[in-house]
């Protein structure tokens, strides 16, 4: 909100922006006088409809207009601007790559004076390994560089869509970006590595049991899955009910939020998920008497808890996953490939693309599309190998 301090006969209305990188409070100010004389009724209701008219063109980016803004001041009325669209997750890293790479390389340039050449540079910096500032050594991967400018881009497009700058030194066609060499490749497991994960499976807790089947079950994301509740389960239809996420910020609890495509959706299971959820269950129950008042999930009912009953933190199935790969031996893959199985080995079993994408939840076809590609690439294998076989027998006959 505006603040008004009088001097002598003019005012001066002065608006708050944030914080800059360095901690320091962002201000916009303008004088405001009288062009005629008021009475002091009249003259409180005109100074106030200019701060709120000076309130709203700050707000809108206009007072920058001069070119005295710096990036680092404009980043805190990027962000809050971001929050409109963004999901909390993303906006925490969002956040991160801000401060550790773009503030310190671009921070303390005027948005009017960055060019492309600027941003060049700083990609050609990250790509080099140059510019690291998370303690490792080694030039970044050409797919993070490329998340990192993304992050750049996103910001001088709102100053440019703001009108702060005239043209936007991220366009695409003026910068030129690592390649990425080959495919990126979606992991996706076979039978046969899903048959040695299930039988390792079986000696593990009944809690870590359940998480694992129903993600390569329902294919639901890892948020999705800590979010789910006892009230979520359908046991005499069969059926999940999937209407959350859980995320958790540095330093914050865990809170939900919608799914990622902001839609709901009901996920039946097999008969067999019905069953391991009911143990869980009765384990779970025989564990809150045996705590009785140290039990803290008595007001959530979360499926997936900690050992006092409170909310899992969601990377936790992550590093539990991790965890009982190396353990057993396993090759490593992300518990996100749960995810990219389930969808395969649907439609590899005859589910059409519509029925998978409603199971994952996706909102556009395209995203679901990715799996069908990996079936092809996987035919095309087997296709090879076929033919390789057929010509090294032809060879051996001759």
């Amino acid at each position: 909100m505006a603040t008004i301090e009088k001097r002598g006969d003019s005012y001066r209305i002065v608006v708050s922006c944030g914080f800059d990188v360095n901690g320091k409070r962002i201000k916009r100010t303008m004088t405001w006088k009288p062009d005629r004389k008021y009475t002091d009724k009249q003259l409180e209701k005109a100074l106030n409809k200019a701060a709120v008219e000076f309130e709203e063109k700050v707000s809108n980016g206009e007072v920058a207009a001069d070119g005295r803004l710096k990036l680092a001041d404009f980043i805190p009325q990027y962000l809050e601007s971001a929050k409109l669209a963004l999901q909390p997750t993303t906006i925490e890293e969002y956040k991160r790559v801000i401060n550790r790479y773009i503030l310190p390389a671009l921070g303390h340039k005027k948005l009017k004076d960055i060019r492309p050449v600027h941003v060049q540079e700083f990609v050609n910096m990250l790509s080099s390994g140059e510019y690291r500032q998370d303690g490792k050594t080694g030039a970044l991967k050409p797919a993070s560089v490329k998340r990192y400018y993304a992050v750049l881009q996103s910001v001088l497009s709102a100053a440019y869509r703001l009108e702060l700058i005239p043209s936007n030194p991220t366009d695409s066609g003026k910068i030129k970006l690592p390649s990425i060499v080959g495919t990126q490749k979606t992991d996706i497991m076979d039978k046969e590595q899903i048959a040695a994960m299930l039988s390792a499976l079986d000696s593990e807790p009944l809690q870590f049991q359940v998480l694992v089947h129903l993600a390569i079950i329902t294919g639901c994301r890892r948020g999705e899955l800590t979010s789910l509740k006892w009230s979520d389960i359908d046991y005499k239809n069969y059926k999940i009910s999937i209407t959350k996420s859980l995320y958790q910020l540095t330093g914050e609890k865990a809170k939900t939020k919608s799914t990622k495509s902001g839609k709901n959706r009901v996920v039946a299971i097999p008969a067999y998920c019905v069953d391991l959820l009911r143990q869980l269950q009765i384990e779970q129950t025989e564990k809150r008497f045996t705590l009785g008042t140290a039990w803290n999930g008595i007001a959530d009912n979360f499926i997936f808890t900690k050992k006092d009953g409170s909310v899992m933190h969601p990377n936790t199935p992550t590093e539990q996953f991790s965890d009982f790969l190396e353990r057993h031996k396993l090759p490593h893959i992300k518990l996100h490939a749960l995810r990219h199985t389930s969808a395969t080995l649907s439609l590899l079993n005859g589910a059409n693309i519509k029925q998978v994408a409603a199971r994952l939840g996706h909102s556009q076809l395209s995203t679901t599309n990715r799996y069908v590609h990996a079936i092809q690439e996987a035919d095309k294998t087997i296709a090879d190998t076929l033919g390789d076989t057929i010509t090294s027998l032809q060879q051996k006959r001759a």
